[in-house]
C-alpha cells in the first residue's frame, strides 16, 4: 500500500508563492479598513512590516507543518530539534511583528517604530544566521529598516519601490520555482 506524500504542505516549492500571497491579501485589506489619521508614511512601514512579517511566518507554518508532517509519516531527514528550532527562530519574531504591526497605525503609532525596528533586526539577523542564501528572503526586512531609519520623501519613495520591486522578483522566482516542480536543492543544481 503506497503512503500519503501530502506533497502541498511537505514541498517547499510551494510555500514562497502562498506566503507573498496571503500578505499581499492581507496588506489590501489593512489598507481597506485603514482609516488611520497617521501620516502616509507611517501606513507604509506599517504595510510594509505587514508584508514582510506575513511572508517570512507564514513560511515559518509551512516549514513547521512539514517538518511535523514528515515526522508522522517517518520521512524527515536530519534532526528533528534542528528542524523545529529553524521553525520556532523564525515563527516567533515575524509572528510578533504580525502583531504588532496594527499598532503603527494607531494614534501615536510614531512611537512603535523602535520596537518594529527591533522585530525586523531579529527576524532579518535570524534568516542570515541561517545563511546567506536566505538573503532575497531578508531584504525586503532590511529595505524596510531603512525606510523607518530615514526621513527624507525622496528617499522613503526610492526605498518603497525597491520594496516592492524585490518582492515582484521574489514572486516572479517562486512562481519558476513552483512551475519547476523541483525541490530546493534539485532547483539549485545541489542535489
Amino acid at each position: 500500500m503506497d503512503r500519503v506524500t501530502y506533497p502541498g504542505i511537505v514541498d517547499e516549492s510551494k510555500w514562497l508563492t502562498a506566503s507573498l500571497g496571503v500578505a499581499f491579501l492581507a496588506v489590501a485589506l489593512m489598507t481597506i479598513r485603514s482609516r488611520s489619521a497617521v501620516a502616509g508614511r507611517q501606513q507604509a512601514l506599517a504595510a510594509m512590516s505587514l508584508f514582510f512579517a506575513l511572508t517570512v511566518g507564514t513560511m515559518a507554518f509551512g516549514h513547521l507543518l512539514a517538518v511535523s508532517v514528515k515526522l508522522v509519516l517517518g520521512t524527515l531527514e536530519g534532526s528533528t530539534a534542528n528542524h523545529y528550532l529553524i521553525g520556532v527562530a523564525l515563527a516567533v519574531p515575524s509572528w510578533w511583528l504580525v502583531e504588532h504591526t496594527p499598532q503603527l497605525l494607531a494614534p501615536g503609532g510614531p512611537r512603535q517604530t523602535a520596537t518594529t525596528l527591533r522585530l525586523h533586526v531579529w527576524v532579518v539577523a535570524t534568516l542570515l544566521v541561517m545563511g546567506l542564501h536566505n538573503l532575497p528572503l531578508a531584504a525586503p526586512g532590511l529595505v524596510t529598516i531603512a525606510y523607518a531609519m530615514q526621513s527624507r520623501r525622496v528617499v522613503s519613495w526610492v526605498l518603497a519601490g525597491l520594496f516592492v520591486a524585490i518582492n515582484l522578483v521574489l514572486f516572479i522566482g517562486s512562481l519558476v520555482f513552483l512551475a519547476s516542480g523541483q525541490t530546493f536543492e534539485q532547483f539549485r543544481g545541489i542535489e
